[in-house]
């Protein structure tokens, strides 16, 4: 199963993001770090949903885009 996961580096290391399920972040100080505890907080939030609602929180399209902005 995949599932979107969004991961942001500041100053103090990686920040990561499910968006299709509220509330499942996690972080680390490696880009390798965080993306092995991501996993692992996703596994254990879909573990606790009934299978309908797996299916309802996985069913969301999430796109991503940048645009072009002028700053004066």
């Amino acid at each position: 199963m995949k599932v979107n996961v969004i991961i942001e580096k500041d100053n103090h290391g990686y920040y990561a993001f499910c968006p299709e399920l509220k509330g499942c972040h996690s972080q680390g100080n490696s880009l390798e770090e965080v993306l092995e505890n991501i996993k692992e907080a996703v596994e254990l939030y879909l573990e606790i949903l009934s299978e309908d609602e797996r299916k309802h929180h996985l069913s969301k399209e999430i796109l991503t885009t940048f645009i072009e902005v002028k700053i004066a």
